[in-house]
């Protein structure tokens, strides 16, 4: 097969993914499916497109429309794709335990039935040509790894990997070990699939230049903000991962990922269509196509049922575009013109997504669009702004529930488009486009972070923000260019993190004032607001390290100035976070061992005022995600009353004493209250509120205690008493 002409190969790969996709769609139980491919980016190719059209896409569809009493019942891959670990080769662990942290769902229970399991999903692992690269012995133990699995394949054994299949994919080299080295694995395979192609050279790429076009999709003007520093006592608290789309015309995206606040942006780009005639066909002769893939054609019909409202003059409706797909097949047309045919229907829901229509039904036929798109024209000059399209679908894909337990995989497919585009096109000669694809990269990896290897990842997103800034200047486009500085920013401060803290959080600093000069305040000033906070929360984090007062103050005047623009008013949540920041600045500069005492009373008046405000705006906005912990902040109000209290500064009346015991131990008993399924912040918070109850008997004497004592609930009694 290596000798057959081009088009040859296509049309065979073609075939070959076909039966491929039929075998793994049939269902049956315990299946060993070899996949033997040299060219790795076909084998990548067609490991997506697999994953995107076989993980979730068609089960979820028919499954929540089906049965509008299972639509809560979180959705259960039917595809799962893993990368062979190489420090443990052993594809048989690597599924348990992946089953064992991801168990199926138990559907359609009911006080009268109990349920069935979901069906275990199947399983196609990548990485094998890696281990070409492995000592000899790791090469072995995966051999053995392979022998010792007939067990789950040949028998009746009692296991939840019976119930599923396997896909490995393998270069040819690895296809002769196996049946030389693993005959046991090798007789129990149920299919060999073969793509032809050249292989991969291990030093290049292999991929041509191509040129690119306008009108691609982009994680364009990512603004990262870090907002949501906790304190505790002793440490600082972070918060869970939030993500939320504003449907306006920016495209904007909010990510709350442990202590970041990201704001991203893809501007929508007019791609313009040829208005055809058409009588709105209905589903029924769409559910008749037989050339187009009937995933495609399942996705779009229910996008149709749920935007059936959704006709405008500016593209072509989906279904005149997959009738028109139909007769094309039909007529056996070139491959640049079907290609062409399904990049307009890519397109057409790229354009959904950027106005905010992300469902996942939209991400879907977009990326399975334009996979056609590549798969039948794969030396379009669209192609590397069809790859950066794909990455960040792929990317959006992980942030759109309930796509987050396959997350990892997502992003690294993202980051391999991205790659790959980057591979296609000069930088000199695609200046933006090159920037605009680097910018994504960084995003994808910081991404990446959550899941392995932080401080590696942060490492590759500065360098991809930074390539991104080699070409894109500020004379270029300013507001893109303060954009990526402030990106660049935040990755530092993520870096800091984990390595070099001082050298990172300074550069992270240096590159928000150079994002902050190209902001103007009067017309951005929710952005300016949000990269003034970070520049706050980059000198709170430096003061851990050096000159703690001087760098505790400047976070502070620059938390009170991104306060005049993140206002009650215009950004609720914002204004929250920030006014919490401010308190936690404030509450460490009161504690500073050389902060005098008057100074320090003043601090703490300060930091109470801060978090009030914080935990009132939080109040008013109930039902409204957080980007910081309430019940740390709770806590933090609490402890700053308490310290005004015992400090020997402090020359309030009895009254004035009672007042602020009796805020701080209200305060405690709010955060203990939630943190019932946390037993160590649970046991911390209890700590507080033993210490307030003492700190009232030594303040007021015995009537004060009694007094805490009445406001304690009752089943705390018992164990408080015994503390005291």
């Amino acid at each position: 097969m290596n000798d057959t002409a081009y088009n040859n190969n296509s049309t065979w790969n073609r075939q070959v993914y076909h039966r491929l996709k039929l075998a793994l769609s049939l269902g049956l139980r315990r299946q060993l499916f070899l996949s033997v491919c040299d060219n790795l980016h076909l084998r990548n190719q067609v490991a997506a497109r697999l994953h995107s059209t076989l993980a979730y896409p068609v089960g979820q569809v028919l499954y929540r429309s089906s049965n509008a009493q299972e639509n809560s019942t979180p959705a259960y891959p039917r595809l799962v794709t893993l990368r062979l670990n190489l420090n443990d080769p052993n594809p048989i662990v690597q599924i348990n335990q992946w089953l064992a942290n991801y168990p199926p769902p138990i559907i359609g229970a009911s006080k009268d039935t109990p349920g069935r399991p979901f069906p275990v999903p199947a399983f196609q692992i990548v990485g094998v040509e890696h281990l070409t690269k492995q000592p000899v012995a790791t090469q072995r133990l995966f051999l053995h790894y392979l022998r010792l699995s007939e067990q789950y394949f040949s028998t009746q054994e009692s296991s939840r990997f019976l119930e599923s299949n396997l896909l490995l994919w393998i270069p040819r080299p690895w296809l002769s070990a196996i049946k030389q080295s693993a005959p046991q694995f090798w007789r129990c395979r149920t299919g060999v699939f073969v793509f032809a192609g050249e292989p991969t050279p291990a030093t290049q790429a292999g991929y041509p230049e191509r040129f690119s076009r306008s009108g691609s999709l982009d994680l364009e003007n990512i603004e990262q903000s870090i907002i949501d520093e906790s304190v505790s006592q002793a440490e600082l608290r972070t918060v869970a991962t939030e993500f939320k789309f504003e449907n306006n015309s920016d495209f904007p995206a909010e990510i709350q990922e442990n202590d970041v606040h990201q704001t991203q942006e893809a501007t929508p780009q007019q791609q313009e269509f040829t208005n055809r005639s058409g009588s709105g066909n209905d589903n029924q002769s769409l559910s008749s196509l037989s050339y187009v893939s009937s995933e495609l054609t399942e996705l779009v019909i229910a996008t149709i049922n749920t935007n059936s409202a959704q006709n405008t003059e500016d593209y072509l409706q989906p279904q005149q575009i997959l009738l028109e797909i139909e007769e094309l097949h039909k007529n056996q047309v070139p491959g640049e013109i079907l290609a062409e045919a399904y990049h307009r229907l890519g397109t057409l829901y790229r354009l959904r997504i950027e106005q905010g229509d992300s469902t996942l039904e939209n991400l879907m036929v977009a990326i399975i669009a334009y996979q056609e798109a590549i798969s039948y024209d794969e030396t379009s000059s669209q192609l590397p702004d069809i790859l950066n399209d794909l990455g960040t679908l792929y990317w959006m894909l992980y942030r759109t529930p309930p796509n987050s337990e396959e997350g990892q995989t997502y992003i690294e497919q993202a980051i391999e488009f991205y790659q790959l585009a980057l591979k296609m096109m000069s930088p000199q000669t695609h200046r933006e486009t090159y920037a605009r694809v680097q910018n994504n990269l960084g995003t994808a990896y910081g991404d990446l972070a959550r899941f392995s290897h932080p401080s590696e990842n942060w490492q590759q997103a500065i360098l991809a923000y930074s390539e991104a800034l080699s070409y894109r200047t500020a004379e270029m486009d300013s507001l893109k260019y303060a954009a990526c500085q402030n990106n660049l920013g935040t990755a530092y401060w993520h870096l800091g993190q984990y390595n070099q803290p001082i050298v990172h959080l300074k550069k992270a600093i240096a590159a928000y004032n150079e994002a902050l000069i190209h902001y103007n305040p009067e017309e951005e000033p929710l952005k300016y607001g949000m990269i003034q906070n970070n520049i706050g929360t980059a000198c709170w984090n430096l003061a851990q390290y050096e000159q703690p007062a001087q760098n505790l103050q400047l976070a502070i005047n620059v938390y009170s100035e991104a306060l005049k623009y993140r206002t009650p008013a215009n950004v609720p949540s914002a204004c929250a976070a920030t006014q919490n920041n401010l308190g936690t600045a404030y509450w460490h500069l009161a504690n500073l061992s050389q902060t005098t005492k008057q100074a320090r009373q003043n601090y703490l008046q300060l930091c109470i005022s801060a978090y009030e405000e914080a935990i009132d705006l939080a109040h008013s906005l109930s039902g409204t995600l957080l980007s910081f912990d309430l019940l740390a902040s709770y806590n933090n109000l609490g402890l700053a009353h308490y310290q005004l209290v015992i400090d020997k500064s402090f020359n309030g009346d009895k009254p004035t004493r009672s007042q602020h015991l009796e805020v701080a131990l209200e305060n405690h008993l709010k955060a203990l209250k939630g943190l019932s399924k946390q037993p160590e912040a649970y046991q911390t918070t209890f700590t507080y509120v033993v210490k307030t109850i003492r700190a009232f008997h030594n303040e007021l004497g015995i009537q004060g205690q009694n007094l805490a004592l009445s406001k304690i609930p009752s089943q705390l009694l018992p164990e408080i008493l015994s503390k005291l």
